[in-house]
């Protein structure tokens, strides 16, 4: 069989074309990867963030709420205090 130079050079350049076709689709799956993790990265981070400021803000209303249920509590408990000693009428007596 004969083959031209022709020939070769046009199998060359078909077999070249697809080596450099295959390099950039590796290069552009390796960009994609590392845009891929810098995202998750930025989201992570984020994420921690609002985690931390919402247990902030979890923390403090519970403090204020445990405050309010607390002076609640006590004056709930002079009010027994004072109807136990007879300072004032008991409630189903009162009217």
């Amino acid at each position: 069989m004969k083959f031209s130079l022709g020939r070769l050079l046009a199998v060359a350049l078909l077999a070249s074309a697809a080596l450099m076709f295959s390099q950039d689709a590796a290069k552009d799956t390796d960009k994609a990867a590392k845009d891929t993790a810098h995202a998750t990265d930025t989201a992570a981070k984020d994420t921690a963030h609002a985690t931390k400021v919402a247990g902030k803000d979890t923390g403090k209303a519970t403090g204020k709420a445990a405050k309010k249920t607390g002076k609640g509590v006590a004056k709930g408990a002079k009010a027994v205090g004072k109807a136990v000693k007879g300072d004032e009428k008991p409630a189903d007596k009162q009217q």
